[in-house]
């Protein structure tokens, strides 16, 4: 998978010298076959997918990286999107019948920009488009989670796409969720913040018990 400015191009995109393909981000030696890679990582030929390492990143804005510059054209972010996977270890995969190469990703591989709403109490259905124009409903197939900041106590929204892939849910739109948001009690005694979609209830956060 080989890029050429915003364009993509059909032969194999190598980046680095064949040492360099043998390294993590983080700097330690990848396996000649990653022990963690989904099982359904296709095969083609009779072989096994070249393992290639992609000059990729995803800054947590959403946007998307090639040699440090910013990939334009939507159209081609949504393509790569298609063969993105997360293994066991959380790393992030490019995977084509024919390659395979481990990217950089700073938060989440998306972001959510929109919400609508539909129904109420239990019934209620939340939709989230993400900046690369899925749409999913939240439920039991899509939950949603808040990571509280340990340091600043800041929470961070997630909604998973689909499998081990998430989209951060824009401030905007969390500020939606927190308003239509209802107050319920928990057995431990505690008062839980959150809202309903497809009839489960998400969590947005805790208050102390009386």
């Amino acid at each position: 998978m080989r890029m050429s400015g915003d364009k993509a191009v059909p032969n194999p995109m190598k980046v680095g010298n064949a040492m360099a393909n043998d390294k993590r981000s983080d700097g330690q030696t990848v396996p000649e076959t990653p022990p963690d890679l989904p099982s359904d990582l296709p095969v083609a030929l009779g072989r096994t997918p070249t393992l290639e390492q992609y000059d990729i990143r995803i800054a947590r804005d959403g946007t998307w990286f090639h040699n440090g510059d910013p990939i334009r054209r939507i159209e081609l972010a949504k393509l790569f999107s298609t063969v993105l996977k997360r293994d066991d270890d959380g790393d992030y995969w490019l995977i084509t019948p024919v390659e395979r190469g481990r990217i950089v990703v700073d938060d989440a591989p998306f972001v959510a920009v929109e919400m609508t709403v539909a129904g109420s109490g239990a019934d209620q259905v939340l939709s989230f488009r993400t900046n690369l124009d899925h749409w999913v409903e939240a439920g039991p197939e899509h939950p949603i989670r808040v990571a509280v900041n340990p340091e600043t106590g800041e929470p961070a929204p997630y909604i998973e796409i689909r499998s081990r892939l998430e989209a951060l849910i824009l401030r905007p739109v969390f500020y939606d969720m927190v308003e239509r948001s209802e107050t319920r009690r928990t057995e431990t005694g505690e008062s839980e913040v959150g809202l309903w979609s497809n009839k489960v209830f998400f969590t947005l956060g805790r208050l102390p018990g009386d």
